[in-house]
């Protein structure tokens, strides 16, 4: 591997398994998601390569909701194999001898996403108003095209980086209204009616949805002061792209 990287200035490594790929055991993430990344940055160590750019995961820091807004400061909590593989790569990143920067990101959506965005872009697609005005969590996301923005920042940096950094949009918003911008897209009303969360609870909780609930329920925020430092502007906002999302 490392004569394949000879002559490269720089890695930015994406591949592995995702979060949304249920049912897949522990070990199955530890091997592709942190022994591979590690493995891969040594070859890239051994081949002089200047930086090494791990597409990490909010999910390294948090489980699925935080009552805080996250930071780089906070110490990480990953609650689920995923995140677990993918703190464990960035330890492993940082013991190498290589100038490295594990970008966390929230959850990413553009062309093609599948995932938790999807499921979110049916409910938006669907007829039917929706009792969501009412939940007040609020949750980060990012627009490919931020993506984007921020790895370009990241190789450019002159200053060695060693660290993780957070990833997201400016704006985050609360589930209904990624429902209602989505549905702007899509030239329609936005379709969301208020209900009491106790009683929205009570309902998720008698149809087995309880575990859903709480995932709409709660905030999942990320800080992204440090990648500001660097010159990170977002080339989007989240509203204008959830509706190009959904009218493309």
């Amino acid at each position: 591997m490392a004569e394949a990287l000879t002559g490269v200035d720089a890695v930015i490594h994406s591949a592995g398994l995702a979060e949304t790929m249920s049912g897949q055991p522990e070990d199955d993430y530890r091997v592709i998601n942190t022994e591979a990344t590690i493995g891969l940055a040594h070859a890239a160590q051994r081949a002089r390569v200047k930086r090494f750019v791990f597409l990490s995961s909010i999910r390294a820091q948090s489980g699925p909701t935080a009552p805080e807004t996250l930071t780089e400061d906070a110490e990480p909590r990953p609650t689920d194999a995923y995140g677990r593989s993918k703190l464990a790569a960035e330890q492993g990143l940082a013991e190498a001898n290589i100038d490295w920067v594990a970008l966390r990101l929230a959850l990413t959506y553009g062309p093609g996403v599948q995932g938790n965005m999807a499921k979110l872009m049916r409910l938006a697609r669907s007829p039917y108003p929706l009792p969501l005005s009412m939940l007040k969590g609020r949750r980060s996301v990012l627009a490919l095209d931020n993506l984007v923005e921020a790895t370009d920042i990241v190789l450019r940096a002159p200053a060695p980086l060693r660290k993780p950094l957070l990833v997201a949009d400016p704006e985050p918003l609360t589930i209904g209204e990624m429902i209602a911008v989505m549905r702007q897209g899509l030239k329609r009303r936005p379709g969301i009616f208020p209900m009491p969360s106790s009683v929205l609870r009570a309902a998720s909780l008698a149809t087995g949805q309880g575990a859903i609930h709480r995932l709409l329920s709660g905030s999942l925020v990320a800080d992204c002061t440090q990648l500001a430092k660097l010159g990170f502007a977002p080339v989007v906002d989240t509203k204008t792209a959830l509706r190009a999302l959904l009218r493309d």
